[in-house]
């Protein structure tokens, strides 16, 4: 019953609450130097809901595969990773008051979908659960690279926090493949990247 309710709690927060990153937002190298029009806001702020969303699944993802391991040590891991993608959604959030915009109306839904991919996932075993970090990281990295070619040239701010997304993803990969992680079969990899690809869809207008 505690983690359910901790379960419960998690989801309301990540959902609906207002985030506070414990890093500062990534600041680009170079500053702006001409506001982005109309359509280029609109542009970033659609790439950047979609990010956001992509955060909303992650806390779902680990709070589910914390919930569903008995290991301390991998629970730790995971709640750690978890913190990491908070820092991410308070970002994702600055980004799109910024741009004018808002986060997807469906992020409840994304939530409770993501929570059950990964507790099934975490029922499977804890090598299954890493390997299943490890591809989600690995889509979610080629994604986030596709966003830095997709975002308007001048919008050096909405880049800057999408490139330390990625470095923090790869790390993440990285460290649930040293844990023991194994590779999915393929067809379990492309019904991941059918599912990324609904969502990433429909969160760029909704």
């Amino acid at each position: 019953m505690d983690r359910l309710i901790m379960s419960f709690d998690t989801a309301l927060r990540t959902v609906f609450a207002d985030h506070v990153a414990t890093r500062p937002c990534p600041q680009p190298a170079v500053p702006e130097t001409a506001p982005l029009s109309d359509e280029e806001k609109r542009l970033s702020a659609a790439l950047m809901r979609v990010n956001h969303v992509g955060e909303v699944c992650a806390q779902a993802l680990y709070a589910s595969q914390a919930w569903g391991t008995d290991s301390p040590a991998l629970k730790a891991q995971f709640e750690a990773a978890a913190r990491e993608e908070t820092d991410h959604l308070a970002w994702t959030e600055q980004r799109l008051k910024a741009l004018g915009s808002r986060t997807s109306l469906l992020n409840p839904l994304w939530y409770a979908g993501a929570f059950g991919i990964g507790l099934l996932a975490a029922k499977a075993g804890d090598k299954i659960s890493l390997g299943f970090v490890v591809e989600t990281e690995r889509q979610v990295e080629h994604h986030l690279n596709s966003h830095m070619d997709r975002l308007p040239a001048g919008d050096v701010a909405s880049k800057a926090v999408v490139a330390q997304m990625r470095d923090d993803e790869v790390a993440h990969a990285e460290a649930a493949q040293r844990a023991g992680g194994i590779e999915l079969p393929s067809p379990v990899r492309g019904l991941m990247r059918l599912a990324a690809k609904v969502m990433t869809t429909t969160a760029h207008y909704i």
